[in-house]
């Protein structure tokens, strides 16, 4: 039977497998073996199908994080969740960027985010440039893991390298094994630590910040 989430499931794995500008209603319908026409009994529009998609992405994600546990922990955790289902979905999850989303679905990870930092003693301002900050470095982790910003290693194990002339980069040259490989998951770790740290660190200013106002 033919429902609002067979429709978003199949465009889900039409994005997945030929990119968000593949999704059409002809297209999903074709692939549901039904007329096009019953699609707008269960969504309206494309603008529709697409918000639906971004919701239906953001609601998988699965916080783990213990709310008594320290900020930090919790902001680690957060993070990791977001970055698994990135893993999972990254095609899609480059249409959840793309949508302004005001269900719940699409509004709970955003909530339990500042939430997290709210508790953690940020300001209002400074909350939501951190989650913006994050937001950022998860997609361009993703963007680099899927191949679309560069490495300095091979996406595909088998390609070969091009040998870099030692006179003109040094540098590049005698680091030359390291930038030709590329763990993904510990790169994420790095930079999740390094964001964590710095993030703490603003926050033990703030606090001191407060305590001498007071």
């Amino acid at each position: 039977m033919l429902s609002r989430g067979r429709i978003v499931d199949a465009a889900i794995d039409l994005i997945e497998r030929e990119g968000a500008d593949a999704v059409s209603m002809r297209g999903i319908a074709a692939g549901l073996g039904v007329g096009v026409m019953s699609l707008y009994n269960h969504v309206p529009n494309k603008a529709a199908l697409l918000d639906a998609i971004s919701e239906t992405i953001l609601s998988k994600i699965e916080f783990t994080d213990d709310p008594s546990a320290p900020w930090t922990d919790r902001v680690r955790v957060q993070a990791r969740a977001f970055r698994q289902i990135a893993h999972h979905y990254p095609r899609s999850t480059m249409v959840v960027f793309s949508r302004q989303l005001h269900s719940s679905a699409g509004l709970l990870p955003v909530e339990r985010a500042l939430s997290t930092l709210r508790d953690a003693g940020f300001e209002g301002s400074e909350a939501v440039r951190m989650l913006r900050m994050f937001v950022a470095y998860i997609v361009g982790s993703l963007l680099r893991e899927v191949g679309v910003t560069p490495t300095f290693a091979p996406v595909r194990g088998d390609a070969t390298v091009a040998e870099v002339d030692p006179v003109l980069f040094p540098e590049v040259s005698s680091l030359a094994p390291l930038l030709t490989s590329c763990d993904h998951d510990e790169e994420f770790e790095f930079g999740l630590e390094l964001l964590v740290q710095a993030m703490a660190v603003r926050a033990g200013e703030q606090s001191g910040r407060r305590r001498a106002r007071g």
